[in-house]
């Protein structure tokens, strides 16, 4: 007899309902979750980081020093997606950014990696 009518007879229509296994136990606490968006607001730089970007490994060692809990990077940004938020891109520029290095790699760099090689006057022996 199958699983599901043996089920179904000892135990009636709930226990036909789905019944996903629970799952492993959350690191942070719900109390933990909740305030981590409160953490974050106050900014990067006052967590000793340089900039204003967070990123996930940032977040990942905010999580560990604030809660006691490790988390990778890449789990950082699942738990940040189930809290509602999504990446985004910064708003200012980074403040160690360099304007004059950048437009002297545009006109003197980037040209040159993007010319051709002159062509050969001796064809190869291949």
């Amino acid at each position: 007899m199958s699983q599901w009518l043996t089920r179904g007879r000892e135990g009636g229509p709930e226990a036909l309902r789905a019944h996903p296994p629970p799952g492993r136990v959350p690191r942070l606490t719900t109390e933990q979750r909740a305030a981590l968006p409160h953490l974050l607001a106050r900014g990067a730089e006052a967590f000793g980081f340089l900039g204003e970007v967070w990123t996930s490994k940032r977040i990942a060692r905010v999580i560990a020093d604030e809660f006691g809990v490790h988390y990778h990077p890449d789990h950082v940004g699942r738990l940040l997606r189930t809290a509602g938020w999504s990446p985004q891109k910064p708003i200012r520029r980074a403040t160690q950014r360099d304007e004059a290095a950048i437009e002297r790699w545009a006109t003197e760099q980037w040209p040159a990696l993007q010319a051709k090689p002159a062509p050969r006057s001796v064809p190869s022996s291949g």
